[in-house]
């Protein structure tokens, strides 16, 4: 652990992606409901990001919070039938909460759900990627949240920070921010111990840390100051950035940005040099070896197209390590493939235009994109 003045906490008008944690005591009020006005000026911050080429994602809870006024049900432990009810009612609430408040300021929505699942399963995690990559690139703000509706105990995150934080290394985001309801880490629970200090910035999550850290306080969130740790690990470890902040003040990252109370714990890295080491650690279940024209290609920073490959080896599935030969037989490069080996196999040395007619349906155009391999 460390704090001190030399330590410098990043700043929010230099991210240029930023995955945003709103949690339910945020969003829903146990007698009101959906907190519109709080909703509609976190809006404002999100388009404000947007205006100066700020890629957005909002990872939001709120959904079983919503379902369950509208069902009836008390706020207290549910079922997991009943939960994943409320979920699926709550959903489609929340989801369209989003839109109504983005859509006057020109900014398009997209709902994305995922479960644990697809993030430990290289060829989920992949098409989870590459979705919200081109959410992004089509100037999309997409609004994730765990998939309560058919998540199970054993598929599941559980809280949304944790979540948060693996989208915004799964995304190569700079930047998370966790709206939380206090205003940052704390030597102690802050309403138990009048002489808890909080902590500006954080340069390592140490044990010393680890066991500062309280139980939740809301009877609405999930997550408390534990999972927010492991949250921070997480994206730390990947390059990225985090901050823990009070969000119930109007426009909360316009607050941040202007110097609001908050913790940052700084990143290990940037997030593309930490997704790049991830790749080049991993055991290569086949290879890929490529003509003169794809090693001149690569060398110029481009993604492995199909008509580059003269021959392709191994057993591999959809997602998994591969290494990229050159000619001579010499390694260039390790990847994470977008095709199974008989897939790559059966396109190996034409156009991705061709794709769809020789395997009988869409394909993506590289077959290993840049962003997933290391020279």
């Amino acid at each position: 652990m460390t704090q001190s003045a030399s330590l410098t906490a990043p700043t929010l008008a230099s991210a240029k992606r930023i995955v945003v944690k709103i949690g339910s005591a945020l969003l829903v009020d146990r007698a009101a409901g959906l907190k519109t006005e709080w909703l509609q000026a976190l809006a404002e911050d999100v388009a404000m990001l947007r205006a100066r080429g700020t890629d957005v994602i909002l990872v939001s809870s709120g959904s079983i919070a919503l379902g369950r006024r509208v069902l009836g049900l008390p706020f207290a432990a549910l079922p997991l039938e009943q939960s994943q009810a409320a979920a699926a009612v709550g959903q489609i609430r929340l989801a369209r909460a989003y839109e109504e408040v983005l859509a006057p300021h020109g900014v398009m929505t997209a709902q994305v759900l995922v479960t644990l699942e697809d993030t430990e399963d290289r060829r989920r995690y992949l098409n989870s990627r590459a979705t919200l990559q081109t959410l992004l690139g089509f100037g999309v703000v997409p609004i994730v949240n765990e998939n309560d509706t058919v998540a199970t105990d054993e598929i599941r995150f559980g809280d949304n920070d944790r979540l948060a934080a693996q989208i915004a290394v799964t995304i190569g985001a700079d930047q998370l921010v966790l709206l939380s309801d206090v205003d940052g880490f704390y030597s102690a629970n802050p309403q138990e111990d009048p002489t808890a200090t909080r902590f500006d910035v954080i340069e390592h999550i140490t044990p010393e840390i680890e066991a500062m850290a309280g139980e939740p306080i809301s009877g609405l969130s999930k997550g408390g100051m534990k999972t927010k740790l492991m949250a921070a690990r997480t994206a730390v470890q990947g390059g990225c950035a985090m901050a823990i902040m009070e969000g119930s003040v109007p426009r909360p990252l316009s607050a941040l940005a202007a110097g609001a109370n908050c913790t940052w714990f700084l990143p290990e890295g940037d997030p593309q040099a930490a997704r790049k080491r991830w790749i080049a650690a991993m055991k290569p279940r086949g290879e890929v070896r490529v003509d003169a024209g794809a090693v001149a290609a690569l060398a110029q920073g481009k993604s492995l197209l199909p008509a580059g490959v003269v021959a392709v080896t191994g057993s591999f599935g959809r997602g998994e390590p591969v290494a990229v030969l050159a000619p001579d037989g010499a390694v260039l490069a390790k990847g994470l493939i977008r095709y199974t080996a008989a897939e790559a196999r059966a396109i190996a040395g034409h156009r991705s235009g061709e794709i769809e007619a020789i395997l009988g349906y869409p394909g993506r155009a590289a077959l290993i994109h840049r962003d997933d391999m290391v020279l």
